[in-house]
């Protein structure tokens, strides 16, 4: 069988099928769909207006509400959310294709001819600084310049979006659809300093002095080593270094074919990452997570994507070495035993003994959870951390510094990009109050 390609899996709707699933929508009065999305775009009202033709309405409705509309289009977990809440998402019917009339709506004017829809507003004297480039601090950015704020974001890789840019598969949202939504958002009057790091290029000190207000919207680091012997081994790689490396790379400099792929963990990324190696052609991938399916923390339309692409699911495996001399050869693993859920809901387990197995392997891909930026934002007077080194903010998204608002996955501890631009308008809400004196 051939590997499957990066084509996107979900495809634009041409105009005949978006306006027959637009008139299948039944505009509910008190819209489920609405209230399960994070930015709580107007559904109904969006859908309603593709139905009659208004495609420019439709589009700006969204926006309005989410900025990143169209990127959201593509990668939120629609499933999950908005279609799952659909009220025709029952045994006998199919939920209303909600993603993809976003994406008929939006992509005509963010993606393909990048019309303005949003003018910045009047301007008001006011600056903010906002660390960090991804979904959080550009739509925080884009509702501080409709408010006529001057929005600053310092972005320390090359590109700014976050893993909309770097650690999004392709499958989901191709990297050229990142970059075009990112130079649409900078219409709303953003500025983006990309290669500039607070802390090296800048400092903390100066933006909370020279900026009326401040914006954290670092993220989360990388993935941190497993402690594992061997891990020093050539062909053990951190998954999102993978996957970012993927995008921005061509594909064939970075082809799997015919190597032998385990990725170690259970949630989405970990799904990203295996579907992804089948796609680069690798002839074997395995996902390697230490309790069961049930227990995966990865969506279930995820999981199932990766079993369809002939990925094999060792289940209740963990690892205890990676094998080889100077470059990997094999996974070795131990199967566990799962007990009763705990405090957290998640069944524990132990290591049952004399059941260890080797996967032949070339390439070891971690995906078991990212690093919290403890370090950097331990270094911001008047933050705080949680015991899981989440920033804690209040209802607005404002630190214990006053003049300090977070948001995104450094809040959440890592959610869905719908989540950080949720968070990130709702801090651009609290400064634009701040700053007025509200």
């Amino acid at each position: 069988m051939s590997a499957p390609s990066f084509d996107e899996i979900k495809r634009p709707l041409p105009k005949d099928e978006a306006l027959t699933e637009a008139n299948r929508c039944l505009f509910c009065y008190d819209a489920p769909c609405m209230r399960a999305c994070p930015t709580h775009i107007d559904v109904p009202g969006f859908i309603k207006k593709i139905a009659t033709g208004n495609l420019r309405g439709s589009a700006r409705m969204i926006l309005e509400s989410n900025i990143l509309g169209a990127s959201c289009a593509r990668v939120c977990p629609t499933e999950e959310l908005c279609e799952g809440a659909c009220v025709l998402n029952d045994l006998h019917h199919k939920p209303i294709d909600i993603g993809r009339l976003q994406r008929y709506a939006t992509d005509p004017f963010v993606i393909d001819a990048h019309t303005p829809l949003f003018a910045p507003g009047a301007a008001t004297g006011r600056k903010v600084a906002l660390i960090g480039g991804g979904p959080a601090s550009l739509a925080c950015a884009a509702e501080l310049g409709r408010r006529g704020h001057t929005a600053i974001v310092f972005e320390a890789a090359p590109l700014a979006g976050g893993l909309n840019s770097y650690g999004v598969a392709d499958y989901k949202m191709r990297h050229e659809t990142a970059l075009r939504e990112i130079a649409w958002v900078e219409q709303c009057g953003v500025e983006i300093r990309c290669n500039t790091a607070v802390g090296r290029d800048v400092s903390l000190d100066s933006l909370l002095t020279d900026y009326d207000a401040v914006f954290v919207g670092v993220g989360l680091g990388g993935v941190p080593p497993l402690g594992l012997p061997g891990e020093e081994l050539s062909g053990v790689r951190d998954v999102l270094d993978f996957i970012a490396e993927l995008k921005t790379r061509p594909k064939a400099d970075v082809s799997l074919a015919g190597k032998r792929v385990a990725v170690i963990g259970g949630g989405n990324t970990a799904i990203d990452g295996v579907t992804q190696a089948v796609r680069l052609g690798a002839a074997k991938v395995h996902l390697v997570y230490r309790r069961g399916r049930d227990e995966m923390p990865a969506y279930e339309h995820e999981i199932e994507l990766a079993r369809k692409d002939g990925v094999d699911l060792v289940l209740q495996a963990q690892p205890v070495a990676i094998e080889g001399s100077t470059h990997v050869t094999g996974l070795r693993c131990v199967q566990t035993r799962l007990g009763e859920p705990g405090a957290d809901g998640r069944r524990a387990f132990e290591t049952v003994p004399g059941s260890e197995f080797t996967l032949a392997v070339d390439v070891v891909l971690r995906a078991s959870g990212q690093e919290k930026r403890r370090g950097f934002l331990s270094g911001i007077p008047g933050l705080a951390l949680d015991k899981g080194g989440r920033v804690i903010v209040d209802d607005t998204g404002r630190t214990g510094n006053p003049k300090v608002f977070a948001g995104g996955d450094c809040v959440s501890g890592g959610k869905e990009v719908v989540n950080a631009v949720a968070d990130g308008k709702k801090a651009a809400l609290g400064i634009d109050a701040l700053l007025k004196g509200n």
